[in-house]
């Protein structure tokens, strides 16, 4: 049975989160990062204990974690009594296992956090189907790494695998039927989604595509220049399943606007591998907008995590960099000289109609190629 951090209402276990400051994370401001982490902590529902921030010099293969930082990490376990400990990092089957012997506790790293806010957040059939793949694929994962204690099980002699066929066959056999299954689900609804699309394309209308790290602001963006009422939360990943809405401007149709979901550093690559079939529809965009959060002091790197998963699904686009939350900016001069690297690019505040009027300029002005 897959681990899940979400818990059923009225009690929860215990729990210690886990920030850390990995000697690969190039992140500019640290706790930034940390709070980011926290978010998601949040979006998944799960009240913690005690929060843990460490900085590492060096990754242990075994434990992830060196040896004093286990101690630290154990004895706060110990005096909290705390039953489940979430890591802000990825960590291999072997070092969640080998932390979970160690600590006497249920380990969830970064994979799990965040396949349980998508599990929460997806809201469509497609979307559904799209988590349960990647919940398959990190299951069989995990399943993979737990080496002998499954291969020395007894086999069953008459099952479709065989005389001697282990629990550990037998259970990965049981996965890859589900994601078969699912995957033949997904292909159904790409098919309609590809009719879909071509009626659009006949159309000849112009595809505007929202994209950007999770939470800065595509969604409020869609609601305001289409009149919709898609979900806008203050929330990591509010938004899973792409929406497109008509554009207008003036009472003329300038085009259509699509929202897709939002990017993350360090998104799960089986995550990324499952929305490949949604975010498809980037393939097909006359304009890729991306939505900035001027008011993180991450942005720039944010920016680069859509640039480096972009390359990963081969879309090669013209890009508007659409700088948003600029009202939450102390100093908005001090920024220009970075800004004008990204070109074009327009500052916004998405919460009020005036205050998009340069990307709804744009737009209006805008001329295809």
């Amino acid at each position: 049975m897959a681990k899940s951090i979400h818990q059923a209402p009225i009690t929860y276990p215990k729990t210690l989160i886990i920030g850390v400051n990995a000697p690969y994370n190039k992140t500019g401001y640290i706790e930034s990062y940390f709070e980011e982490f926290k978010n998601l902590v949040k979006s998944s529902n799960t009240p913690y204990e005690d929060a843990l921030f460490i900085k590492l010099r060096e990754i242990d293969p075994a434990y992830f974690f060196t040896k004093g930082k286990r101690e630290e990490i154990k004895a706060l376990c110990d005096k909290l009594e705390i039953k489940q400990i979430v890591v802000s990092e990825p960590l291999s089957p072997q070092q969640a296992r080998n932390l979970e012997d160690l600590l006497n506790v249920v380990v969830f790293d970064r994979t799990d956090l965040i396949l349980d806010i998508f599990e929460q957040s997806a809201i469509t059939a497609e979307g559904k189907t799209q988590v349960a793949i990647a919940r398959f694929q990190h299951e069989k994962t995990r399943l993979a790494g737990q080496g002998k204690l499954l291969e020395q099980q007894p086999g069953v002699v008459g099952m479709r695998g065989g005389s001697g066929e282990t629990q550990k066959e037998k259970e990965k056999r049981f996965i890859e039927d589900k994601i078969r299954r699912a995957k033949q689900s997904i292909e159904q609804m790409q098919k309609i989604r590809a009719t879909q699309r071509k009626q659009r394309l006949a159309k000849e209308i112009p595809h505007f595509c929202l994209v950007g790290y999770t939470n800065a602001g595509k969604s409020t963006i869609l609601n305001a220049l289409t009149k919709s009422d898609v979900l806008a939360e203050d929330k990591l990943f509010a938004t899973l399943d792409t929406t497109t809405r008509a554009l207008f401007i003036d009472g003329k149709q300038k085009g259509v606007l699509l929202d897709t979901v939002g990017f993350i550093q360090q998104l799960p690559p089986k995550l990324i591998a499952a929305f490949k079939s949604t975010l498809s529809e980037l393939h097909y965009a006359d304009l890729l907008i991306q939505v900035i959060d001027l008011s993180d002091h991450n942005w720039e790197s944010h920016i680069k995590v859509v640039h480096a998963i972009l390359d990963d699904l081969e879309v090669a686009k013209p890009m508007l960099y659409v700088f948003n939350k600029a009202d939450r900016v102390e100093n908005l001069e001090a920024l220009q000289p970075e800004l004008e690297r990204y070109q074009p690019h327009v500052i916004v505040s998405a919460t009020s109609k005036n205050g998009l009027t340069p990307l709804i300029n744009y737009l209006n002005n805008w001329q295809k190629k």
